[in-house]
């Protein structure tokens, strides 16, 4: 599961007021609701491009801190997604995946990927 942060003066609530609608616009019906770290998260068990096997998403509430966007990819594996004749879908997936993002965030993948180096070098050890 990874968690995404809202470009600096944005909040998730305000960039997506109905979470539930964009996640159906993007990936397809949401089919219920999974529990992630305390934090209730949309489940769509059936997505509506081939690659994806199952999307989970949602917000991420912290005390004290703002929201941060919690999602999970399922991806199906690329040969059996190439088998089924479905290799022109791939594109369309990581467009979604891009789009959602960059909607909800506010942060292109380029500001995403820089991001997440950051939090990993400031975990590491001092040595």
């Amino acid at each position: 599961m990874k968690q995404y942060k809202m470009r600096r003066g944005e909040y998730l609530e305000e960039r997506m007021p109905d979470l539930k609608a964009s996640i159906e616009d993007y990936f397809g019906e949401v089919t219920g609701t999974e529990d992630y770290d305390g934090h209730e998260l949309y489940v769509v068990e059936d997505p509506d491009n081939p690659v994806f096997e199952r999307i989970v998403a949602g917000a991420a509430s912290y005390d004290g801190k703002k929201d941060k966007l919690a999602v999970h990819f399922e991806e199906r594996p690329a040969e059996d997604v190439i088998a089924e004749g479905n290799a022109d879908a791939a594109a369309g997936a990581v467009d979604a995946k891009n789009d959602f993002l960059l909607e909800a965030t506010g942060r292109d993948a380029k500001s995403r990927r820089d991001s997440m180096k950051r939090a990993v070098e400031d975990e590491a050890p001092d040595y």
